[in-house]
């Protein structure tokens, strides 16, 4: 009876250790809190869309690829791409516009559980997140790489700069966000005499680290005492001597103009400052500066076009095509700074054209157009292609900021950059809401650089304007004839850019053989002509 006995308790106990074996399989198989690890790889990530972390709802995801931070107000969005305002990369109303604002709008997720403050572009390396849901994911482990502050207060990318070769002078287009030295408290830049000493803190930092040799500051007090404050500054902080181009205006009130502010060591204004006042008034100059180790010059005409906000009436209303109001406006100031080129050429003997500023259009917008079908070269896709941004806006990235060479300063351009120290910020640090002692935030729009190393090429000569460029096809090639020192830019059917360089030789040859089936459009620039022709491809 007792080995009876016994025999029924062990039954009873193996019993019960396989109704716990199979409770301890039943929950690792289908708790929704316990599950392996799944890796998340993403091999179209110009078209990902959040919709695709449905299948992950609940799991532990590691992301394969690093993850960008493409917003941090009022929290983190992150995304596996950088995501840009269509019209800076596509043209408006087209369907590839359309696509792209799609794209936009569900492109990126929310990200809680982040420790520490991040910038907009810092990457997410290694990460394992939790999915929430399509539109939330929260962090567990991951580390952080590039973009920080700690990367950006090494300085400017200088290779940027001398992609081309070493440059002899640097110039810097900067947008300093109602800089006001008096008419304090009106509701545009600071409100008090601290606000503004914080504010000056800030520039006069950003401003120093550049150290170029002639900026072209907008959005600056009318009036002199603003620059003759930031060039104090400027001198103070570099040891070198800084002053500034006086345009004879007085203060009147909250306004800001465009002005000049350069190092007399190194360069000295040539003739007077010419101000162009098509549409809004003040904010777009041109002066020819003279190079002191050479005697070369070069006009540098910096400019701030007429804002996007407000309401306007006939072809200043906003059509929906991503280029918002007052486009005409717009429109008409890219021509009057053409116009007004034509004849300060003249007057100061030398074509040289840098064209810098706020001109608030992205690249693929008709004022942008109007410059680059006149002859300039957009600087940012020459040396970046489709990367380069300034300005952040809703998390979207482009770039307003521009700088344009005519072609006869292109071969003098040794490279830019637009120096990321504001639009990847959080708007919580701008100086009426963080004296932190900082460059960061100085503006909500990035300064822009760009290198020259000026040479004889850019005297003025008639016989040079006359341009013989030809766009050849013959015995199964397409070439650019007698162009050299141009440039050829090709766009597709949808306006995207396919194929850009510059010409080196009398005889160039376009790769057409590297397009897709389709047609094309080419345009040729050359001694500020330009010609254009379409071509098929089969």
């Amino acid at each position: 009876m007792p080995a009876f006995c016994a025999t029924i308790r062990t039954i009873m106990m193996m019993h019960r250790i396989y109704n716990t074996a199979v409770v301890l399989l039943t929950l690792f198989f289908f708790s929704p809190y316990i599950v392996a690890e799944t890796t998340l790889r993403i091999t179209d990530k110009e078209s990902w869309t959040s919709f695709q972390l449905s299948a992950y709802t609940g799991q532990e995801v590691r992301l394969a690829d690093d993850w960008y931070v493409t917003n941090n107000y009022n929290g983190y969005r992150i995304s596996p791409r950088r995501i840009y305002s269509p019209t800076n990369q596509v043209l408006p109303a087209s369907s590839d516009y359309y696509s792209m604002l799609s794209l936009n709008a569900s492109g990126s997720v929310s990200l809680t559980g982040v420790s520490g403050y991040h910038r907009m572009g810092e990457r997410l390396h290694n990460a394992v997140v939790r999915v929430q849901s399509t539109g939330s994911v929260s962090l567990v482990s991951g580390t952080w790489v590039g973009n920080s502050r700690e990367d950006i207060l090494q300085g400017y990318d200088q290779s940027a700069i001398d992609r081309k070769g070493k440059h002899t002078l640097l110039v810097c287009a900067a947008n300093l966000e109602y800089y006001l030295v008096e008419n304090l408290g009106t509701g545009y830049g600071p409100d008090s005499y601290n606000e503004h000493q914080a504010q000056r803190r800030k520039v006069s930092q950003a401003l120093a680290k550049i150290n170029a040799d002639i900026y072209g500051l907008v959005e600056v007090e009318m009036g002199q005492t603003a620059l003759q404050e930031i060039a104090s500054d400027l001198t103070k902080a570099t040891g070198r001597v800084f002053t500034y181009v006086d345009d004879g205006s007085s203060t009147n009130g909250s306004y800001t103009k465009s002005g000049y502010v350069y190092c007399a060591q190194t360069v000295t204004p040539y003739g007077d400052i010419r101000s162009n006042n098509a549409g809004v008034k003040n904010r777009k100059q041109m002066q020819c500066f003279e190079e002191k180790a050479t005697g070369e010059r070069f006009i540098f005409s910096i400019n701030h076009f007429k804002a996007k906000s407000g309401n306007g009436y006939g072809d200043n209303a906003d059509r929906d095509d991503g280029q918002s109001s007052y486009n005409g406006d717009r429109v008409r100031e890219a021509q009057s700074v053409v116009n007004e080129y034509e004849s300060f050429r003249y007057f100061v003997d030398d074509e040289d054209m840098l064209l810098m500023g706020d001109l608030n259009a992205y690249a693929k917008e008709d004022p942008i157009r109007v410059l680059t079908d006149y002859g300039m070269t957009d600087l940012h896709r020459y040396c970046h292609k489709d990367s380069s941004y300034s300005y952040t806006y809703h998390g979207e990235a482009g770039y307003l900021d521009h700088a344009l060479a005519n072609a006869s300063l292109l071969p003098q351009v040794t490279g830019m950059a637009a120096y990321h120290i504001n639009s990847d910020e959080s708007d919580n640090f701008t100086y009426d809401k963080a004296d932190d002692g900082t460059m960061f935030r100085y503006s909500d729009h990035d300064p822009v650089l760009v290198g020259l190393n000026l040479s004889k090429a850019g005297t003025l000569d008639e016989a040079a304007l006359v341009s013989n460029a030809q766009i050849l096809f013959a015995d199964g090639y397409l070439t650019v004839d007698n162009a050299a020192g141009g440039y050829v830019r090709v766009y597709d059917m949808q306006g995207r850019s396919v194929y850009e360089a510059h010409i080196q030789s009398e005889t160039f040859t376009l790769p057409v053989g590297e397009w897709n089936a389709g047609m094309y459009v080419i345009h040729v620039y050359h001694n500020q002509q330009v010609k254009h022709c379409k071509a098929i491809v089969r």
